[in-house]
């Protein structure tokens, strides 16, 4: 980055904690094309990006103080308050995605339904470890330990693996028709 194009960073960022709206703007105009290109591309989704970019502007309002010059560029700064908000979307999304296993027993016990051969085949589409663990807990109903032991891995290990792969069945399933069954 050119110094000029750093030193009006700073001042337009000097301007705004001053109460300068026009300047929020400039500040907005000069870098929300790179905040959501960084979303875009993380998320695949244009309106999520979208709102992550936003929410990075609403942020930058609340904490005018939060950007050190010193540390780096305005621009910079800005996408890495992106990656911080993404990663708290993307765990909060998942706090409440996973599938209990009392509704993987209701499915599995739905032998003749479309329903069970979705959940199969997604179970199919797992990464391996993830498979593995779902395999021998929710259809075989084996013990963490049992789990672990054939596995050839901790017991957290199983739990972690077992806790990430219903998640991602949830999303699997969830544009599937499965969303209100599963």
């Amino acid at each position: 980055m050119l110094e000029f194009e750093r030193y009006r960073d700073r001042e337009l960022l000097r301007r705004f904690r001053a109460g300068d709206r026009d300047a929020f703007a400039e500040v907005y105009g000069e870098h929300n094309g790179a905040v959501y290109r960084f979303a875009r591309a993380m998320t695949g989704d244009g309106a999520k990006a979208a709102e992550i970019t936003q929410d990075v502007f609403v942020w930058l309002i609340h904490h005018p103080g939060g950007f050190d010059p010193e540390r780096g560029e305005l621009g910079g700064f800005l996408v890495g308050v992106a990656r911080k908000l993404l990663k708290r979307r993307y765990s909060e999304e998942q706090r409440w995605v996973p599938i209990e296993e009392s509704m993987l027993a209701a499915v599995r016990q739905r032998d003749g339904d479309c329903d069970t051969e979705l959940l199969r085949q997604a179970i199919g589409a797992l990464p391996e470890r993830y498979r593995e663990v779902v395999v021998l807990c929710d259809l075989e109903s084996r013990s963490y330990e049992e789990a672990a032991a054939i596995a050839e891995c901790a017991v957290g290990t199983v739990r972690s693996r077992l806790h990430r792969a219903r998640a991602l069945l949830a999303r699997k399933l969830m544009g599937r028709g499965c969303a209100a069954d599963v």
